[in-house]
């Protein structure tokens, strides 16, 4: 197994430190959950400790449109309420550089790192890295900003777990710089490891609004797991192919990809569980119009609307409820259905997760974590300090490991084990 370099090992006494997380929290301005930067504050107070001067960053949103060139700054998007909330909880001063956008020019960062070194300030905050015309970029200006950033820094530190792509402040400064994983990259990589090597039986629980997106994930994960359940779009596509029938809000690209996905895991398909019951709905504006579908209804040839749910009676099915009961770990990464309308399926599964007592329960996604929070705010209190719970800052993040077939298969994560350290 490879051994990640890590913060603890690094003498970072005195030294400007280029910290790389996932504080991708903000929206129009203001913070949705806190959950992502309070789970950095460790590796900021280590830093701390060894006599080290921070300097953070973290991308906001998309504010940099590939298919045009051209960057939408607004406040946004501005890394200035993630500031604010870390001057107040830790009772800090935070610097953000006044830096013209789309960035090229560094000298302001520069100036603000010469603040904090005179003590004007506890740590400097870089703008929206998405801000930075090298950013996502696969041309020299990558490079570019990658070389100007790092001669401000003696090292990087990766503690951005969320940010898998490999993008020059995820990838580009770890090549130029001793380069070191964050006390969070660490935890979350090493929990990682027991979806690839779990103790058995393993159900994966994956939904998504699109097919092709998860389509290589799913087909790694069918191979990992005991037990595969789907949700969302993904389940209504494989519906579609697997019964020859429509269902409304269904794509032909999705379709095409649930073709594929059941072909290829034509092997393994006796793996995949499906809740017998689905809510079927005539609008996505209102849940007035719906009823209970039952899978085993379902006939080649036949049109429904939209399928907006898992029904939470599929989680009393006595072979569904015994296949959660008796697994030893438990790999959620989905809400079952559109949960702006129905959220009753979600909230059945993941009660009857919560009823597994001994199962290792590792959540994974944003969207996941938050309606389980919002659905079921006692039982996510609890679990938040449950040794057999644990819940991952990036969802997407996952899914490209559990897709390169390893831990330690994201790029940064591989940038990180190449270093020079």
């Amino acid at each position: 197994m490879p051994k990640l370099p890590s913060m603890l090992d690094a003498d970072l006494r005195g030294k400007v430190v280029f910290v790389r997380m996932d504080h991708n929290v903000v929206k129009k301005g203001k913070i949705k959950d806190t959950m992502r930067i309070d789970a950095t504050i460790p590796t900021l107070l280590h830093i701390y400790k060894q006599g080290a001067l921070p300097v953070l960053m973290s991308h906001v949103g998309r504010p940099y449109d590939k298919k045009t060139g051209e960057f939408t700054i607004s406040e946004d998007d501005s890394v200035a309420p993630i500031v604010r909330y870390l001057e107040e909880k830790l009772e800090l001063k935070g610097l953000i550089p006044e830096c013209e956008a789309p960035i090229i020019n560094m000298s302001p960062i520069a100036e603000s790192i010469q603040r904090l070194k005179a003590g004007e300030g506890d740590f400097v905050y870089l703008p929206n890295t998405r801000w930075f015309r090298g950013e996502e970029a696969k041309d020299e200006s990558a490079r570019a900003m990658a070389t100007s950033l790092a001669s401000l820094a003696d090292a990087y530190i990766n503690d951005a777990f969320g940010s898998w792509q490999a993008h020059t402040t995820t990838v580009g400064l770890a090549e130029q710089l001793p380069a070191y994983a964050g006390l969070l990259m660490l935890k979350e990589v090493n929990h990682l490891e027991h979806v690839f090597d779990p103790e058995r039986p393993l159900i994966a629980v994956v939904a998504g609004s699109k097919f092709d997106t998860k389509i290589g994930p799913l087909s790694s994960l069918i191979g990992i797991a005991d037990q595969l359940v789907l949700g969302g779009v993904i389940f209504n596509a494989y519906l579609c192919v697997k019964y020859g029938v429509k269902i409304k809000g269904v794509g032909e690209d999705d379709l095409i990809q649930a073709g594929k996905f059941i072909a290829d895991s034509a092997a393994n398909a006796e793996k995949i569980v499906e809740p017998p019951y689905v809510i079927e709905c005539d609008s996505l504006e209102n849940r007035e119009s719906w009823r209970k579908v039952a899978i085993s209804d379902l006939k080649a040839g036949m049109e429904l609307n939209y399928i907006l749910d898992i029904a939470a009676e599929s989680f009393d099915d006595p072979i569904v409820a015994e296949i959660f009961s008796r697994a030893k770990t438990i790999f959620v990464n989905a809400v079952m259905g559109y949960t702006t309308l129905f959220g009753e399926g979600t909230a059945a599964m993941y009660s009857l997760i919560d009823a597994n007592a001994k199962a290792l329960k590792l959540f994974g996604g944003g969207d996941t974590i938050q309606d389980f929070k919002e659905l079921l705010p006692g039982t996510f209190s609890k679990a938040v300090n449950n040794s057999r719970y644990y819940f991952f800052t990036g969802g997407g993040a996952i899914l490209d490991a559990i897709q390169q077939g390893s831990a330690y298969g994201m790029k940064p994560v591989q940038a990180l084990l190449a270093g020079k350290n």
